[in-house]
């Protein structure tokens, strides 16, 4: 019998449905019920990289190269000096773009030795480094990039600066793939080395080159090379200028990569050893400093213009189109300029100077002086308006030679002279003119009167030749018409008023040294322009005008440089007599000053054969809208255009002719010198014969006290005859002078009608006195009390007159009242709710004291 048995029957348990998440794993024990099978890992492992491989392909497909960015091609104007340093750039990037082959070799090599040592071996991204920087990133280190040259050039050429994901990463990868393709690597890397940002505003190592080193990339040394590739990661906080810690970064980085170099092979240890950290440039931050703008701000304006004025060259291709703009400016002017034109610290925050120099030959600006600082005196000075003053005298001075009138000619030089046509008003009576400090003379020729800027006579011969005539002559000088300027207004053209003379007329500085150029070319006139040629590569698209057009006949333009240079010699400009040549003689000089009524303006114009400079002053309250008298400074009681202006000039033509030949003004035969006289001469004998030339007979005495006519008749060598004579006027005034204005002989007795004042009332009068609009209010109450006049003051707003000046007078000037009768003043107490625009009419100042 057999002891076999059948196995007990065990209890079955139910076996678990399988789903998607099967762990703990059944019939496993411990740990090894939550180890995945075999057969799950390689099928996670295809499914994950079948997905990876579809995204891939997919990104691959629809992600394409771009075209270039917009600002790749951009490139920085460059503007320059006229020895070719620079001044300044227009950019809406700083890029020059540079050819590969025109760089030498160290530039790239540095780079590449620095970002991506396989740039010329691998396909366009470094799979090592990827994983390299993507295992660092996930594992908390501090975050990598892993961008090759052509992931870099992508982003800067096609893509622009993102904000890094790793989708955008990606996208990156793929088109770095793609352009290998399609891109050598010589021009993948031309793109990347002008288009990386290197810091100081620079794109591309030629701006960068400049700006960190001061010259152009083809000059840049092994060790210029290593700094700039040195701090591509961060040019910003690297840029030594940033402080000691920066400074230490990036010549750490440098080191870093001249090491890089060696091990490349690229440089030798020897090369290595001699390379010396690099001197770098001073950072200007912008276009190029806030002195300079003023110069690139006009230069933006003149290529503004249409041809053929300009080059119809509009800002916004300034800063893309990476043109050469070669100017006419002296680098040593310039610098002598902004020496000499800087204010003492006494003077009001309100003062502008101004200066322009100009060859009179060319019409090349060759130094332009608007201000000290553009940040916070953004208006150019010497294209802001003023008032021309007495500079303007030099136009009619011209009128007249042109006309045949001899600088020999003499007129009266009384203070106070009543000229017909001459107004305060235009409605209004005749009114008195008055010299400069009320000084008198009998009576001057013309170049006296020149010297020493008499206003008395300089009416009397505006009166003679015309007031249109002087307007004309200031036009051909090269003053711009208010037809001819869109800048200009009503106040700003010279006009046809008989005040013009006194350059009521408000005008640049750079019109007036046009104006004074064309005398200095003996009447020949250029065009103004600082742009001397503009270049788009190798093609010249514009070139400045130095064409010479003759307006006036050499022997007056001769005759009126004479008489100018009197101004220096013998008047208000003296200071200029210090002008000296390289010998230490003193140079020619022929010029003249220019001060506004109450000050508001103060010139010196003047000229050596060579150039011609002009420097301003005016004071102008931008809050109040309006002009000011210039308040004193630097020790003078009072600025006029013999003051500091004329110092400035001197100091100015002194540095920017230093070195400059000496050249003669054009032979001039002058005249007897004058001997002018502050009371009668000496009278003269009829019964002495003489062989002297005829005289003439003064003009002008009508209406004027005898002995202010006396005084004049026995300066020009006569002797008067009063005549009483019955009349309404006022006792002792002239009514009539026998042959006035005619020539007789030396001794000869002038008959001179004059009023006995018979057929005055007998109640006692007295008359209003002239000259009070416009002065100060003290003043003016002063001279009616000497008048036995009772002044009342009545106080209103006036745009157009200063505070504490009079605005009107009534009764009127030169009206005949009684003894002791109030007369009121109408003061101004300032423009109403603010400051206005300066008067358009020349006559508001038509009784001003000019010089």
């Amino acid at each position: 019998m057999s002891n076999w048995s059948p196995p007990p029957i065990w209890p079955q348990t139910p076996r678990r449905r399988q789903g998607i998440w099967n762990y703990p794993r059944p019939y496993r024990t411990g740990i090894r019920a939550w180890v995945p099978s075999w057969r799950f890992v390689v099928g996670a492992l295809l499914t994950g990289t079948s997905l990876v491989a579809g995204v891939l392909i997919a990104a691959w497909v629809n992600v394409g190269v771009p075209g270039e960015l917009n600002t790749v091609r951009d490139e920085a104007t460059t503007v320059y000096y006229s020895d070719g340093k620079p001044i300044g750039k227009f950019a809406a990037q700083d890029r020059t773009i540079v050819p590969l082959d025109e760089l030498p070799p160290q530039v790239t090599n540095a780079i590449i030795s620095s970002e991506d040592q396989s740039f010329r071996s691998h396909m366009g991204i470094n799979p090592l480094g990827i994983v390299r920087a993507t295992l660092n990133n996930v594992t908390g280190g501090d975050r990598q990039g892993a961008s090759t040259l052509t992931q870099q050039y992508v982003e800067n050429y096609y893509v622009g600066v993102e904000y890094a994901t790793y989708a955008t990463k990606l996208r990156e990868a793929i088109i770095a793939l793609k352009v290998t393709q399609q891109q050598s690597k010589d021009q993948v890397l031309e793109g990347y080395v002008n288009t990386i940002y290197l810091g100081r505003g620079a794109y591309g190592v030629e701006a960068a080159s400049q700006a960190y080193f001061g010259h152009p990339a083809k000059e840049m040394t092994i060790s210029e090379s290593a700094f700039l590739a040195g701090i591509i990661p961060n040019p910003t906080y690297w840029d030594p200028r940033q402080g000691e810690d920066a400074e230490a970064q990036a010549k750490a980085r440098w080191e870093r990569t001249l090491n890089l170099m060696v091990e490349q092979g690229y440089i030798t240890e020897q090369d290595r050893a001699a390379a010396e950290y690099p001197e770098l440039v001073e950072y200007k931050q912008g276009s190029g400093d806030n002195k300079t703008a003023y110069l690139m701000e006009q230069v933006a304006k003149e290529l503004a213009k249409p041809r053929p004025e300009g080059a119809g060259i509009s800002e916004d291709r300034l800063a893309t189109s990476g043109f050469e703009i070669h100017t006419s400016i002296d680098r040593k002017m310039q610098a002598a300029a902004y020496e000499t034109m800087k204010l003492p610290e006494d003077a009001n925050d309100d003062v502008r100077a101004s200066l322009t120099s100009i060859d009179p030959q060319t019409g090349e600006i060759k130094a332009m002086y608007g201000g000290p600082n553009y940040s916070t005196n953004p208006t150019n000075a010497a294209t802001f308006r003023a008032q021309g003053a007495s500079t303007f005298k030099p136009f009619t001075l011209i009128g007249a030679l042109e006309q045949d009138i001899p600088l020999t000619k003499r007129y009266t030089a009384v203070d106070g002279t009543v000229i017909e046509g001459w107004k305060q008003d235009p409605d209004g009576p005749d009114v008195p003119l008055y010299n400069f400090e009320n000084q008198s003379w009998s009576s001057l020729d013309l170049a006296a009167a020149t010297a020493d800027s008499v206003n008395v006579v300089y009416g009397q011969l505006n009166k003679e030749i015309g007031p249109e005539t002087t307007a004309q002559v200031g036009y051909d000088l090269g003053i711009p018409k208010a037809d001819d300027d869109p800048d200009t207004n009503d106040c700003c053209s010279i006009g046809g008023n008989l005040a013009n003379v006194l350059g009521t007329a408000y005008v640049t500085n750079v019109d007036l040294a046009h104006a004074y150029s064309t005398i200095a070319a003996q009447g020949y006139r250029t065009t103004p322009h600082l742009v001397t040629k503009v270049m788009n590569g190798e093609d010249l698209i514009h070139e400045g005008s130095t064409t010479r057009q003759q307006m006036f006949d050499e022997e007056v333009m001769a005759a009126a440089t004479y008489a100018m240079t009197k101004v220096v010699e013998d008047g208000s400009g003296a200071p200029a007599q210090d002008l000296l040549g390289p010998d230490g003689t003193q140079r020619p000089v022929a010029g003249k000053t220019g001060s506004s009524n109450d000050n508001m303006s103060a010139w010196f114009a003047g000229f050596v054969p060579q150039l011609t400079t002009v420097v301003g002053l005016y004071e102008y309250d931008i809050k109040a809208n309006r002009y000011e008298q210039i308040k004193p400074f630097g020790g003078y009681e009072q600025i006029t255009g013999g003051s500091w202006p004329v110092m400035a000039w001197t100091d100015y033509m002194a540095k920017a002719t230093e070195g400059m030949e000496i050249e003669e003004f054009p032979q001039y035969t002058p005249p007897a010198p004058p001997e002018p006289t502050q009371s009668p001469s000496p009278s003269i004998s009829p019964s002495e014969e003489t062989e002297e030339e005829k005289v003439m007979v003064p003009t002008g005495l009508v209406g004027q006290q005898y002995p202010v006519a006396a005084s004049a008749i026995a300066g020009a060598g006569l002797v008067s005859q009063q005549v009483p004579v019955d009349s309404d006027q006022a006792a002792g005034t002239v009514l009539a002078v026998d042959r006035e204005g005619q020539e007789v002989e030396p001794g000869e007795t002038i008959r001179v009608e004059v009023s006995n004042g018979s057929q005055v009332e007998e109640d006692e009068t007295t008359t209003v006195p002239w000259g009070l609009t416009n002065q100060d209010r003290g003043y003016a109450e002063g001279q009616l009390q000497a008048a036995d006049l009772s002044p009342v003051v009545q106080e209103q707003p006036s745009d157009t007159v200063p505070e504490g000046k009079v605005v009107a007078v009534d009764p009127g000037e030169g009206s005949e009242v009684p003894v002791g009768s109030e007369v009121t003043l109408v003061v101004s107490t300032g423009p109403e709710g603010g400051g206005g625009e300066p008067s358009d009419d020349p006559s508001d100042d038509g009784n001003g004291i000019f010089r």
